[in-house]
């Protein structure tokens, strides 16, 4: 990005009151500690930081302009100097600015399409499978990291590479009116939507909200786009679907596609098997053997997160089989599935966030994988789950007792997590229960976990993020693929 201050002013509606107009600006961060040099640093006022105190220390480390929804005299005050050494531009808010930012940067400067994912769970794997598929036969561009909040999405689009054919954009929201905003950023070409489930629903209030929310990812869609919908999912492959979508969707012309396993989708798995947990499938495509396609990741719900992924190829011209090819290569990020060896021990991160639905199919792949030893499921509190959270985690617990036989130990930490014994005891297992051990402190579990584990054994972490089992996994294990 090369934008004078000037022009970022003209863009945001904002106005330069202190610094040289035409200094240019390369990159936008939100920390003043995380410059890259020429940036624009956009303050946010938060409930106990005002990012406005960190305009001087941005400065020092390469900011060259920053955003306020101060006067000048106020920036001076708070920042407890009388000259400020970068050019300031007065806006109303600053979040929102750095949106119209990405909005006026989207329409002037980026002429690829794009494809935005969201999703109750999976975005961030779907994302980079469809990167992974375009990838034979494009250059693609893709959402770096978890930068896909209303802050994160301009960013990114600010950060398109000039070289790119196509780019893949993670769109996630959390409350009412966020997918509004960011979808007139990214202005998709086509919006893949992975699950309806219940992440963040004591914001949303029902399923119903958080799909009709998701959807208004094709609000700003360009006209004549592509709506991929999970069709194995019950929500998204509802027969009144079109009700849930934005008022403008029929003006735009946006065409619905379905990826899944049955007869209603026009890119479907048939002959699934799973030789050692790997899925593989025949690709069909509109009735039509299109590929054969081999996994190189664990899980059954790996098929739907693949299958969106050769869909958002095939129809932006990727041709199937060398779609399939690419992807066969994907492996899991680390924190979302991520399988390495450590001390002998198998290690399954997937500790980057926690669902209902995503614990399930992580407590499936524990189950599934081949150990010479004992199996042990470390589960942490799901986090933003409403009035029904304990519900949720007891059905979570209900599947282990039902499902999950062959899972030796399940060890359980934080408050919540102990709903996930209840639902256990209350399930049905023929074999009987696995043992269950539950922890209240970080460093308690941390010790049983190094005294219990050896070689042969494997072990699933799972747990919303701000349970820090992924700090936990770092702690125990030197990571080695």
């Amino acid at each position: 990005m090369k934008l004078s201050v000037s022009e970022i002013a003209r863009a945001t509606g904002g106005q330069v009151i202190c610094g040289d107009p035409q200094r240019i600006v390369e990159n936008i961060s939100t920390d003043s500690h995380k410059m890259k040099g020429a940036d624009l640093f956009v303050p946010i006022k938060g409930a106990r930081v005002d990012g406005h105190r960190f305009i001087c220390d941005a400065a020092e480390a390469g900011a060259a302009a920053a955003f306020t929804a101060y006067e000048l005299e106020q920036v001076e005050e708070l920042c407890g100097r009388k000259e400020i050494p970068l050019a300031l531009i007065r806006v109303d808010d600053t979040r929102k600015a750095l949106q119209d930012l990405g909005a006026y940067y989207r329409e002037q400067y980026v002429r690829i399409p794009y494809i935005g994912v969201t999703g109750s769970v999976g975005k961030t794997t779907v994302r980079e499978m469809i990167a992974c598929a375009l990838s034979a036969e494009r250059r693609v561009y893709s959402t770096k990291g978890n930068a896909n909040s209303q802050t994160g999405v301009p960013i990114t689009v600010t950060e398109t590479d000039p070289s790119a054919e196509i780019g893949v954009i993670e769109m996630g929201i959390s409350e009412f009116g966020e997918m509004s905003r960011i979808s007139r950023v990214v202005c998709c070409d086509m919006a893949v939507v992975t699950v309806i489930g219940v992440s963040h629903i004591g914001n949303l209030g029902t399923q119903e909200n958080i799909m009709r929310e998701k959807l208004k990812i094709c609000e700003a869609m360009h006209e004549g786009g592509i709506l991929l919908l999970n069709g194995d999912d019950p929500l998204l492959s509802r027969g009144d679907i079109r009700s849930f979508l934005p008022e403008n969707a029929e003006d735009k012309k946006i065409r619905i596609l379905y990826y899944g396993t049955g007869g209603n989708a026009e890119v479907r798995a048939a002959n699934v098997k799973s030789p050692g947990g790997f899925a593989e499938f025949d690709l069909m495509i509109e009735g039509r053997k299109a590929a054969y396609v081999k996994l190189g990741v664990p899980g059954s719900h790996m098929v739907l997160n693949a299958l969106a992924a050769l869909a958002a190829a095939y129809y932006n011209g990727v041709d199937p089989e060398k779609a399939a090819g690419a992807l066969s290569a994907f492996r899991s990020l680390d924190g979302r599935g991520r399988i390495f060896e450590a001390k002998g021990i198998r290690v399954i991160n997937d500790a980057y966030n926690a669902a209902p639905q995503s614990m399930k199919a992580g407590l499936q792949i524990l189950n599934d994988t081949e150990a010479a030893g004992r199996r042990f499921a470390v589960l942490a509190d799901m986090m933003e789950l409403g009035p029904d959270e304990e519900s949720y985690h007891r059905e979570v617990g209900s599947f282990l007792a039902e499902k999950a036989g062959r899972i030796d130990t399940v060890v359980l930490y934080g408050e919540r997590a102990l709903w996930i014994a209840d639902g256990m005891k209350e399930g049905r297992m023929d074999s009987g229960l696995p043992r269950i051990c539950m922890f209240g402190a970080m460093e308690e579990l941390k010790q049983f976990l190094e005294q219990e584990l050896r070689a042969g054994d494997a072990v699933l972490f799972k747990g919303s993020n701000s349970m820090k089992l992924g700090a936990l996994v770092t702690q125990l294990f030197e990571q080695e693929d």
